[in-house]
């Protein structure tokens, strides 16, 4: 598993499972012709996309952000809609670090769909229970009410099996919260309406969680915008604020969804000036 250390700050990929997705829709109006440079797809136009958790370890607390796509909750049909080829496998990756379920402390959910959020709950007997009986779990107020009360559109990723086994666990927030020193969680709308970011600063040492409004490092452009992003012009200007941030303080931008780069650190241009490939490896 891929580690990286910001300030007093551990973060380590667990393995959330992996889907391929349509390329046209991950990136909108954009042409092929110009993201195809930038991230590869299949012979059906889909390109891959990682589920994977980041298990963040701060002054003791073991900390999740997202919970990965879940293991034996989707249909034979979602599967194969979705294109998922590897479902999750935390439990696993976490005692590898000997660690459990149990001994997590907290999770910071960025945004309630799917794809995040099926990881939070797991069968159990002809219902469902939560995995992390133990955590906290964060959210906006906003993604927590619509979690709750979805509309025509967002009927298709809030799914109450998701939901219902974690309700005493969810404290919302709303414009921002600071979950542990330095460790905040912003609302910022966009990909759905209310997503947020996470950013950690640790004196000169930053991260910056995008979260889906750059899922990957092909989206780092400003005007690159998914098709799924049920607000887009919000997820430009968003980015915009955000990337320039994390730009001024040269910080790491992690990611969930990007199948060949966990972290990218970037100059106060925007280039490179270092990054962490993920390994590429059969997961068991």
């Amino acid at each position: 598993m891929e580690a990286l250390q910001v300030g007093r700050a551990t973060l380590t990929w667990l393995n959330g499972g992996v889907n391929y997705l349509d390329g046209g829709a991950m990136f909108g109006v954009v042409p092929k012709a110009l993201w195809g440079r930038k991230y590869p797809s299949n012979e059906k136009n889909q390109i891959e996309l990682r589920t994977d958790p980041i298990l963040l370890q701060i002054d003791g607390k073991n900390i999740l952000i997202d919970s990965g796509i879940g293991n034996g909750k989707l249909t034979d049909k979602q599967l194969r809609n979705f294109g998922v080829l590897e479902e999750s496998t935390i439990e696993a990756s976490l005692a590898d670090l000997d660690l459990t379920i149990d001994e997590i402390d907290i999770v910071l959910m960025t945004h309630l769909h799917f794809d995040h959020a099926c990881g939070l709950t797991t069968k159990s007997g002809d219902g469902f229970q939560s995995v992390f009986k133990n955590a906290v779990i964060y959210t906006s107020e906003v993604e927590w009410n619509e979690m709750r009360n979805p509309n025509i559109r967002s009927v298709n990723t809030y799914w109450e099996m998701n939901w219902k086994p974690v309700v005493e666990q969810v404290k919302p927030f709303q414009e921002e919260i600071e979950v542990v020193p330095g460790l905040k969680m912003i609302h910022t709308g966009g990909h759905s309406d209310g997503h947020a970011i996470i950013i950690f600063e640790d004196n000169e040492e930053c991260f910056v969680h995008m979260a889906d409004i750059m899922p990957t490092n092909a989206h780092q452009n400003k005007l690159w915008a998914m098709a799924y992003d049920d607000y887009p012009v919000t997820s430009v200007h968003q980015k915009e604020k955000w990337m320039e941030y994390g730009y001024g303080k040269q910080a790491w931008y992690t990611f969930y969804h990007d199948a060949y780069f966990r972290a990218i650190k970037f100059n106060e241009s925007g280039n490179r000036i270092d990054l962490i490939e993920r390994k590429r490896y059969e997961y068991k």
